[in-house]
């Protein structure tokens, strides 16, 4: 089967390259390892700036919503409440929605080997475009296939999350965050959202875990024990004892080489994450609205300028610019 393009990847920078090629008559196909909808580990935040990237019109999303007008960090001891309204969403929801809204055609297979000559790119013998997008994050394979070499990843930018998403009658409404509690290098959240659900997790840097020899889940049994002394979560019952999950991806760094011949890479695969607030989903939308642009009019593929920093605080961005890789 020949396409105009293939996207790998059917996360936020895959769905939102996918829906800019469809929406300019491209033949785009996208091809995931999992069968959407699909459960995905993060936090669900996105900024009022990825609602816009989206033209998204919160009343007429039809899944959980949630607005949270104050940031109340914590750092050693002290409270800051920032005025920073930001939106929560779940992952598992709003992925499935942007990837079913692009219009694209979506294939579940987990891709094995792309083959490239003259005319294009091959992936697994059956799907044929001139171009390829790589946006299936930390194991991209076309990362791996074209971009491993010439643009490698820098180990001290590579962060270890564990965190958890579940049924919960909250009762705070404002998004939690405290960060370096008990020596942690990176940060943990309370993040609730709409009709009765909570994601907390923490993240650290995992070159500064290893070099004290700590593990994220004694951190992790630390931070379920401030939420409950603090009253933000009570009861027994609740799963955050046993059923949290990991895994890990790079925050922004060199972004120098993102495009090989007519391969791209976007989101996660390139390691997009800001370096204050580790916020990906913003910088992975318009990493694909980028790849799509220069497919379509011959653009300049270039992220060097996309937001390294989520905070519009600049003491706040420095502070953990250098807490957190130094």
């Amino acid at each position: 089967m020949e396409y105009d393009a293939i996207v790998i990847g059917g996360g936020p920078a895959g769905a939102a390259c996918a829906a800019r090629l469809v929406e300019n008559g491209a033949r785009t196909l996208v091809l995931d390892r999992e069968d959407f909808p699909r459960l995905k580990l993060c936090a669900g935040w996105i900024t009022p700036e990825v609602v816009d990237d989206l033209d998204m019109n919160p009343d007429d999303y039809p899944h959980r919503f949630n607005t949270f007008d104050e940031i109340v960090a914590h750092v050693k001891g002290l409270t800051f409440k920032l005025r920073n309204p930001q939106h929560s969403i779940r992952r598992y929801e709003f992925d499935n929605w942007l990837l079913q809204s692009a219009g694209a055609e979506v294939i579940h297979h987990n891709v094995k080997e792309i083959q490239t000559d003259d005319t294009g790119y091959t992936v697994d013998g059956n799907w044929k475009a001139p171009y390829i997008v790589g946006a299936a994050g930390t194991r991209c394979p076309v990362y791996r296939t074209f971009f491993r070499q010439v643009n490698p990843r820098a180990k001290e930018l590579q962060a270890a999350t564990f965190e958890h998403e579940f049924p919960y009658e909250w009762k705070d409404e404002r998004c939690h965050l405290w960060f370096f509690d008990k020596g942690l290098p990176g940060y943990a959240w309370y993040v609730p959202k709409a009709d009765g659900y909570l994601n907390c997790g923490i993240g650290g840097m995992s070159i500064k875990l290893k070099a004290k020899g700590q593990d994220i889940k004694t951190h992790w049994a630390h931070f379920i024990g401030v939420l409950r002394k603090k009253g933000f979560i009570t009861g027994d019952d609740l799963p955050l004892d046993h059923e949290p999950k990991g895994y890990s991806y790079f925050l922004r760094g060199g972004v120098d080489t993102v495009r090989v011949g007519n391969a791209f890479i976007t989101g996660d695969a390139v390691g997009l994450a800001t370096r204050d607030l580790c916020e990906g989903i913003g910088p992975a939308i318009r990493s694909g609205h980028r790849a799509a642009d220069a497919i379509l009019n011959g653009s300049i593929y270039t992220l060097d300028d996309l937001q390294t920093h989520s905070s519009s605080y600049a003491p706040v961005r420095k502070l953990l610019d250098f807490m957190f890789v130094g």
